[in-house]
């Protein structure tokens, strides 16, 4: 009997946990990226949307045209594509198309705080029953440690701010040691 290759356990044929390499996929590997991330487009929405229209419609005419004829369409058909085609009129009009990009709403929510930012975030979130897209942003001040810090919701599609709260910075850093951190007075 001949030994099994390398990294198989015996008798397995499977790779042993040497050979097992957790990686990540090419388009997450922050090793090769260069430029600007851009956030996909909220109006892409509308592809499955206008798929749901032209199948509920489809149901709807098949239901019309055949329904008393065929045993396999009835009433339900009818109703089915109606519900179908009213979701996809409704995706259609949730697909807004997201006009302010980050940096925008950086741009934005910095001038509305009005302090130096230092660290700042933003996430995408949606806003209402027609999922407006709409920009959360969290700022902290730019001294070391920051003094403040507010949050600003930036409206994706006109660039508004809708609204914004600013605090003093309630957390306490004073228990960490400056040389770990880099926080040095």
């Amino acid at each position: 009997m001949s030994e099994p290759d390398g990294g198989t356990q015996p008798g397995s044929g499977a790779p042993s946990d040497d050979e097992i390499v957790d990686e990540l996929p090419e388009d997450l590997d922050l090793a090769g990226f260069v430029g600007p991330y851009t956030f996909p487009n909220n109006n892409r929405r509308r592809i499955p949307a206008t798929i749901y229209v032209v199948a509920g419609v489809a149901c709807m005419a098949v239901s019309v045209l055949r329904g008393d004829e065929s045993p396999l369409v009835n009433a339900g058909t009818l109703w089915g594509g109606a519900l179908l085609a009213l979701f996809g009129l409704y995706g259609w009009v949730a697909g807004w198309t997201l006009k302010v990009e980050e940096s925008d709403a950086l741009v934005t929510a910095s001038a509305q705080v009005g302090f130096p930012v230092g660290h700042a975030s933003a996430q995408m979130a949606w806003r209402g029953w027609l999922s407006r897209p709409t920009w959360r942003i969290l700022l902290y001040s730019a001294e070391n440690p920051p003094s403040k810090r507010g949050i600003v919701l930036v409206d994706g599609v006109s660039g508004s701010v809708l609204e914004w709260f600013v605090e003093d910075n309630p957390e306490d850093w004073s228990t960490l040691d400056p040389a770990r951190t880099g926080l040095t007075g």
